[in-house]
């Protein structure tokens, strides 16, 4: 018999969620969003359920992200309302997890990635491993950095959340703590025992500190100026403009420039207005934005073009509309930003959080 995609697992004082997709990289699934919605609301009240651990299973990644090529071929096919289906509650799965009201560990170790991050990022208490490699690299395949990201990049020192944004970098577990992606650092040789000390009911701030180390350095914390310096124009052009200008100086700004580059120019405007925006955004206006952003983004070019360079034809040279930054329209990019209909709106549900 066939695995199931996630198993959600009572043990102890635990609530216990593992993404079990390890042939996919645990990428996420409607019916894995589902199934961890309903744990989420059975374990809420649940006296005998302390803390929500969740784990990735495989070794190799915590979760990739969304089936981004399932959501490509549904587009191509004109189901559209599938895909919806699939943002909408996982956009409202995204937030419950921001809210929810009992302490929820992510033990983090591999590849963190889009919709990944979202049942991680938004989480109370994320812990870093050893193989921690956090990115948001949604705009190298004509999409936008979401599930939440609206709120917690921007909430990252200085333009460090642009960054991520912009270039699709990958944050180690160092960067991690160092940003705040990560609330503390453990060997991922002692998740395990973390797991099995939640289990037993050890508070979790005590569980966490028992088994944390000092955490490695920082590589993009050592690049702050350079990206605080780089990232603080106006527009998406000035900013490469100024990365320009520094790149004689630093080859970290002179890569980041050269990085931006080769993203969807349209994804790049998106994301510097989300995170321009953001930063006075709560969870909720966060999440209504990014479901807006996405469910006209569906109907349009870049995101098909995106996937068909980097993960169907892997031929890696997009063919991106408009070609270039200086191109962009910014009354086409109000319009990603606009209400929807009222019905069509992104909605959460009245009980708890």
């Amino acid at each position: 018999m066939s695995q199931p995609e996630v198993i959600c697992e009572k043990q102890g004082a635990a609530g216990l969620i593992r993404l079990n997709r390890p042939q996919a990289l645990n990428a996420l699934t409607l019916g894995m969003v589902r199934a961890m919605s309903r744990a989420l609301d059975a374990w809420e009240h649940d006296p005998q359920v302390a803390c929500v651990v969740v784990t990735g299973e495989g070794g190799k990644a915590f979760s990739a992200g969304g089936d981004i090529r399932l959501l490509h071929d549904q587009g191509r096919a004109g189901d559209h309302a599938a895909q919806i289906a699939f943002w909408r509650e996982e956009y409202v799965l995204n937030r419950r997890i921001k809210l929810y009201p009992k302490p929820y560990v992510a033990l983090i170790d591999g590849i963190v990635m889009g919709g990944g991050a979202g049942v991680s990022i938004n989480g109370s208490h994320r812990i870093a491993g050893d193989k921690f490699a956090f990115a948001m690299p949604e705009v190298g395949i004509g999409f936008f950095p979401d599930i939440g990201a609206t709120w917690f990049l921007p909430r990252l020192p200085g333009s460090t959340g642009l960054y991520l944004g912009l270039t699709g970098a990958r944050a180690k577990a160092g960067d991690a703590v160092a940003l705040g992606l990560a609330e503390a650092y453990v060997p991922s040789g002692q998740f395990e025992a973390l797991r099995a000390a939640l289990i037993a009911g050890e508070p979790v701030e005590v569980a966490v500190k028992r088994f944390s180390a000092p955490p490695p350095a920082s590589a993009i914390l050592g690049e702050r100026s350079v990206i605080d310096a780089g990232l603080s124009g106006a527009s998406v052009a000035e900013c490469l403009a100024r990365l320009d200008a520094a790149a004689g100086e630093s080859a970290f700004a002179a890569e980041t420039a050269k990085t931006m580059r080769t993203k969807s120019p349209t994804s790049l405007a998106i994301a510097f207005r989300q995170m321009r925006l953001g930063g006075a955004m709560d969870i909720d206006e966060a999440m209504r934005t990014e479901f807006r952003i996405v469910s006209r983004l569906c109907r349009g070019h870049e995101f098909y073009e995106g996937v068909r360079a980097v993960i169907i034809d892997k031929d890696n040279a997009p063919r991106w509309s408009p070609a270039s930054v200086g191109e962009v329209d910014e009354v086409a990019v109000d319009a990603y930003f606009a209400p929807l209909p009222a019905s069509d709106e992104l909605a959460f549900p009245a009980r708890g959080a």
